[in-house]
Order: structure tokens, then C-alpha cells, then sequence
């Protein structure tokens, strides 16, 4: 009996590390998107995504409805590619991440700053896919506000 514990206790502590594992390489992904918008260097931002990727926001509009905005993925790589003044500094909070195998979620509340100001705030909804070189990002939906931001 003794064995048989000793044993799913083994195997259940190799299945907790490979899935922190997984969550690390998850996190490198992202963090390496907001490294490159930092840096301005689109050739880095394009590698953390995949072909076919989507970009929303939802957005509260002035007379109080929300719309769903659609981005162009491309028109943002060219914006950071793109030499201009400030850095584009987004700092996320990484709160839950969820894996089912090659599919996995990323909730981050985030706040942004242009030129080291604070600019706004939200969260960022990741869906990443794992790929032959690595995780992938296939879909980006955020939020955006001025106030009432995460600490």
C-alpha cells in the first residue's frame, strides 16, 4: 500500500511541474510580446504570434454601450515597428492561466504606460497555442479604462 501512495505520489508531482513548465513558457510568450513593444522591434512581437491571429477590444462607448472593436494585427506589428517617440510600456499582473493540452488562457490585468506616464489600464485575455516552436499567441481581447485599476 505503502508503495502504491509513494507511487501516484510521484506521478502526480511530475504532473505539477511539466504543467509549471507549460505556465512558464506561456508567460515567456507573453512577456516577450511586451519586451518587444518596449523595445520597438516588430521582428521580436511577430515571432510571439501566429499566423491567422485576432485582435478585439471591448470598448465603452460615451453614451454608456460597449462595442466590440476589431484590430488589424498587422497595422499593430507596423505601429511598433514603426520609429516613434516613447516607449509603449504595458505591465500585466499574470492572475490565471489555463491549459488543456495545446490550447491555453491567459487572464492579465494590465496597466499601460506611454514614456513611463500611466496612460490606462484593463485586462488582457490571451489564448495561446502550443506549436513545433513553442507557444503561440492566436488571439488577443482586451479592455481599457482610466480609472478604477488594479494595485
Amino acid at each position: 500500500m505503502k508503495k502504491l501512495i509513494l507511487a501516484v505520489f510521484i506521478l502526480l508531482s511530475f504532473q505539477s511541474i511539466a504543467q509549471q513548465t507549460e505556465q512558464d513558457a506561456i508567460k515567456q510568450t507573453i512577456n516577450t510580446m511586451f519586451n518587444a513593444m518596449r523595445k520597438g522591434d516588430s521582428t521580436m512581437l511577430r515571432s510571439t504570434f501566429a499566423k491567422g491571429i485576432a485582435f478585439h477590444s471591448v470598448a465603452n462607448k460615451k453614451d454608456g454601450t460597449v462595442n466590440l472593436e476589431i484590430e488589424n494585427p498587422d497595422d499593430f506589428i507596423k505601429l511598433i515597428g514603426t520609429p516613434h517617440k516613447g516607449v509603449y510600456d504595458e505591465r500585466v499582473t499574470f492572475s490565471d492561466i489555463k491549459i488543456d493540452g495545446p490550447l491555453a488562457s491567459v487572464w492579465t490585468p494590465y496597466k499601460f504606460y506611454l514614456d513611463y506616464k500611466y496612460s490606462h489600464c484593463g485586462v488582457d485575455v490571451f489564448q495561446l497555442m502550443k506549436t513545433a516552436n513553442g507557444w503561440k499567441i492566436i488571439y488577443i481581447v482586451d479592455t481599457r479604462r482610466k480609472d478604477n485599476c488594479p494595485e
